[in-house]
C-alpha cells in the first residue's frame, strides 16, 4: 500500500512547488525591473504568500529563488545578481557583510522550528524526544532517515544537533538521505523516499503537505536558534529595499507568523 501511494504524493508536492513558482513568476516585469530575492528553501511557501501581497500593495513584481543558504552565500561571494538574500542562518549573512557583499549587518527576520515527520505506514512513532526513531533503530525498521545536508543547509546542520542530543548520531547517520535543501528534504520524508525525517516546522503548514503525515514540534533545547537574516546586497535597487521593509512589517509578520515562524525576540516555544 505504501508503495503505491508514493507517486501521488510526489506529484503533489511537485505540483505545489510548480504552483508556487507560477504565482512568483506570472506577469513579471523584465529582470531589469523585478529584483531576484534569493530564500532558503524554509520559506518556499511563507515567502510567495508575502511577495504576492506586497505586489497587489504596491504593484511592483519580484523575482524569488529558493535553496540552501550554503550555496547562495557562494553564489553571492561569485557575483551572482541577486538583491535580496533572505538567509536560514544568520551566519552567512554576517559572512557577507564582513567580506564587503551588503550593505549593512541586515535584521533578523524569523526564528525557524524544526519539526519530525513520517509518512503513513512508517514505522518511527512520532514524539517530540525523537524516542520513536530510537526504538526503530533498535528493532531495525528502520533503513532511510532524511535530513538536509548539513555542511550547507542550516536546517541540516540542526537536525544534526538533535539528533546528536538525542545520542542517536552513529547509529542513524549511515542511515541518512540527504536533501539538497530542506524543502527536498521534505519531500524526501513524506513521498516513501525515507520512513521518516526532521524537517522544517514552516514546510509542514503548507497545504501541499497537509495530511501526508504525522509530525511533532521538536524541543528548541535540542538545537541551537535557527536564527534567519537578511540583507540588502550591494547592488539592491528601489523595488528591493521597499521590499525589505516590507518584510520587516505587521502585514508579513502576520504571514510569518500563519507560516509556523516565531518572531524575534518572542522566544522559540517550549524548550
Amino acid at each position: 500500500m505504501a508503495a503505491t501511494m508514493r507517486k501521488p504524493l510526489r506529484r503533489a508536492f511537485i505540483a505545489g512547488l510548480l504552483a508556487v513558482a507560477a504565482l512568483t513568476c506570472a506577469g513579471a516585469a523584465p529582470a531589469a525591473e523585478a529584483p531576484v530575492v534569493a530564500a532558503a528553501a524554509d520559506l518556499q511557501f511563507a515567502l510567495p504568500d508575502i511577495a504576492a501581497q506586497f505586489t497587489h500593495e504596491t504593484g511592483r513584481k519580484l523575482r524569488l529563488v529558493f535553496g540552501s543558504s550554503g550555496n547562495f552565500r557562494r553564489q553571492i561571494e561569485d557575483g551572482a545578481p541577486f538583491e535580496l538574500f533572505l538567509s536560514a542562518d544568520q551566519s552567512y549573512v554576517d559572512a557577507l557583510a564582513r567580506e564587503g557583499h551588503s550593505a549593512d549587518a541586515g535584521v533578523v527576520y524569523a526564528v525557524g522550528r524544526l519539526a519530525l515527520i513520517v509518512p503513513r505506514g512508517s514505522p518511527v512513532a512520532v514524539d517530540p524526544q525523537l524516542r520513536g526513531v530510537a526504538r526503530a533503530l533498535a528493532d531495525g525498521t528502520l533503513h532511510k532517515f532524511a535530513i538536509a545536508n548539513p555542511e550547507h543547509a542550516p536546517y541540516g546542520r540542526a537536525a544534526r544537533q538533535a539528533l546528536i542530543r538525542a545520542g542517536l548520531w552513529q547509529a542513524i547517520e549511515p542511515k541518512l538521505v540527504l536533501g539538497e535543501n530542506i524543502s527536498q528534504t521534505a519531500q524526501f520524508a513524506v513521498s516513501g523516499a525515507a520512513q521518516g525525517g526532521i524537517v522544517a516546522y514552516s514546510l509542514l503548514r503548507s497545504k501541499v503537505l497537509a495530511g501526508h503525515g504525522d509530525y511533532v514540534l521538536l524541543p528548541t533545547s535540542m538545537y541551537d536558534p535557527l536564527m534567519q537574516r537578511m540583507v540588502l546586497l550591494n547592488n539592491a535597487g528601489t523595488t528591493a529595499r521597499a521590499f525589505y521593509r516590507y518584510l520587516q512589517g505587521p502585514e508579513a509578520r502576520a504571514i510569518f507568523d500563519r507560516h509556523g515562524f516565531e518572531a524575534p525576540g518572542a522566544g522559540a516555544g517550549p524548550r
